[in-house]
């Protein structure tokens, strides 16, 4: 049976804890928000054109969706600052919508229009690594102060382009960001191309990192706009997964149970480059 996140009850004393904790990445003169978030979404070959449809209206349903509006709407500046990337291999980074205040469905509405505005692209390889490393620099060079950082990683590959994807990681964790993961892990055509069956098991030892991250593997194109929903509420609000939801997964604490380089071999394998 689906948990579902009784947000009333948890915000105080999250809330209280992290007003205590100070940004790892404030900058002197910003403007004071509860997170800085980086939506990072795979525009890589491997994602045919209706899952990068259904992945950007998962993300333009949860952001205008009224759980996700009150999460911002009750958090200590009632207000998160984000960005929209969408990224392939390692030249292949594009901010299809750059930091925005948002408060308010108004607010969110801008931002989902500054999204629809740029038609979405299809671009070659895969790097995690430099989407990861595009994502931390934004984050450490912006206006803002945020109670957290998160780097919100979205795809359905492994990381076959660039520098290693631990590497990215842990160096984006060492800033004080964390990296959360959203994989696309859809049952697809035989015939096309195939990355790995575990690649719920690569975000969760190799992707994601950081004080409570966690991801949601997607199994089901109906699952985009829930997935996504619940993704957000808790990156917004700062609150714990419930350890009784089976659909999130938190970071492994333990050597990795696949290897990390698996997509560079894949590819080598492949193509010999």
């Amino acid at each position: 049976m689906r948990t579902r996140l009784d947000l009333p009850a948890l915000f105080v004393a999250a809330l209280l804890a992290l007003a205590a904790i100070p940004s790892a990445a404030a900058k002197n003169g910003s403007r004071p928000v509860d997170v800085e978030l980086v939506l990072a979404v795979d525009v890589s070959f491997s994602m045919d054109p209706e899952e990068q449809q259904l992945q950007r209206e998962g993300y333009f349903e949860a952001l205008r969706s009224p759980a996700v509006l009150e999460a911002i709407r009750r958090g200590i500046h009632g207000r998160i600052a984000v960005a929209y990337v969408e990224w392939a291999g390692t030249p292949s980074q594009e901010i299809i919508a750059d930091w925005t205040v948002i408060e308010n469905r108004e607010d969110a509405e801008r931002f989902i229009a500054a999204i629809r505005a740029k038609p979405a692209k299809r671009l070659s390889r895969t790097s995690i690594s430099a989407a990861i490393d595009f994502a931390t620099a934004m984050i450490l060079e912006n206006d803002f102060e945020g109670l957290r950082q998160v780097i919100d990683v979205s795809g359905d590959g492994t990381n076959n382009q660039g520098r290693i994807v631990t590497a990215a990681r842990d160096e984006a964790v060492a800033n004080g960001i964390v990296i959360n993961g959203l994989p696309i892990v859809l049952n697809k055509n035989p015939a096309s191309y195939r990355d790995i069956d575990e690649l719920d098991v690569y975000y969760t030892d190799c992707v994601i990192g950081g004080p409570g991250a966690f991801m949601i593997p997607i199994r089901e194109r109906a699952q985009f706009a829930d997935a996504t929903r619940t993704k957000l509420i808790l990156e917004i609000s700062g609150l714990a997964a419930p350890a009784d939801d089976a659909r999130i997964i938190p970071v492994q604490l333990k050597e990795p149970r696949i290897s990390c380089t698996v997509g560079e071999r894949l590819w080598q394998e492949r193509w010999g480059n």
